[in-house]
């Protein structure tokens, strides 16, 4: 909501909470009844006074892992690109650093059909395929060419989906006879693999 959307609503600092069927008005901070609900207000409370205790708990246990020293030693975009990994999708580079087992090379049709599908893939997809092949969609620091990915044989055209071993980042891909049929398999793997698919 807009500041002037807010304030035209002209709320004070509660909500309305339902407690087994009584609707009842809880104050968000002391007082809250007779402080006016602003744009300001509203974010210091959502980012600072919401979730102050989940933070306090966040930082004590983040605090136990790394010593302070060793956290002094990082930058704020450095610890953030440790943390959540890299937000720069370049399939190219894993294309490139990817390798191949059980007869497979990367002039193998089906591995030609895979890249070009992989590469009209949206972002989405994109995080859904690394989710599906190494458990994570998150990209690696240094970036996706410095991923150890492998796509395997996993024999002849048939209509089972892909699978993969998520701890070796090892994708076990059926030679499909069309790309057709590679692009329906892979996609319905994809989006329907948590709790099923992986090895």
């Amino acid at each position: 909501m807009t500041k002037e959307e807010i304030e035209a609503c002209e709320r004070t600092f509660e909500v309305d909470v339902d407690v087994f069927g009584t609707p009842t008005s809880v104050e968000l901070v002391e007082g809250g009844s007779k402080v006016a609900l602003t744009y300001s207000n509203r974010r210091d409370y959502l980012f600072n006074k919401s979730c102050a205790k989940q933070l306090e708990a966040f930082q004590q246990g983040f605090d136990r892992i790394c010593c302070d020293s060793i956290i002094k030693m990082f930058r704020p975009e450095e610890l953030d690109l440790l943390i959540c990994g890299s937000p720069d999708l370049d399939f190219d580079a894993l294309e490139s650093s990817a390798t191949y087992d059980g007869g497979y090379t990367m002039e193998t049709p089906i591995i030609r059909y895979f890249w070009e599908t992989v590469r009209e893939f949206s972002d989405e997809q994109k995080k859904k395929l690394l989710f599906f092949a190494t458990g994570s969609d998150r990209v690696p620091v240094g970036g996706l060419g410095k991923l150890h990915f492998v796509i395997a044989k996993n024999g002849g055209d048939s209509d089972r989906l892909p699978t993969s071993h998520t701890c070796f980042n090892v994708l076990l891909l059926p030679e499909y006879s069309t790309k057709e049929k590679l692009v329906l398999r892979l996609t319905t793997a994809i989006h329907n693999a948590e709790g099923f698919g992986m090895i």
